[in-house]
């Protein structure tokens, strides 16, 4: 049999599989990628909340030490607005995975799922 590029003997026939309900049966292919992207997601909000708490307290401290600059008071309160707007994308993110896992049948935001799955 000739081979082509993208193939091989031992696969020429075999079908693709895909991630969620669509993989191949007994698979563990869907609960490790969905293990490694609920952790990415976990690390960055964890990243993202400590960047709004720091942005926050920055913005604060610079709106007490002000001392009634106007300046000085609309950068704090930009940068306040700029911890509050970054909050807020980080939390409809996280509605956003939450969907695309569901239509791709796999439950991203529940790392402790998949520990304990994939745990020997």
């Amino acid at each position: 049999m000739k081979n082509l590029i993208a193939q091989t003997q031992h696969n020429v026939g075999n079908t693709l599989n895909g991630i969620g309900p669509y993989s191949a049966p007994g698979s563990a292919a869907p609960g490790i990628f969905a293990g490694i992207l609920s952790t990415i997601i976990g690390i960055m909000t964890l990243i993202a909340g400590i960047w709004f708490v720091f942005t926050l307290l920055i913005g604060a401290i610079q709106w007490i030490s002000a001392g009634g600059n106007k300046a000085s008071i609309e950068e704090a309160r930009g940068k306040i607005f700029m911890g509050i707007i970054g909050l807020t994308i980080t939390i409809s993110a996280i509605f956003i995975a939450d969907f695309i896992g569901s239509i791709l049948g796999l439950d991203i935001l529940n790392i402790a799922a998949y520990i304990v799955r994939l745990a020997p």
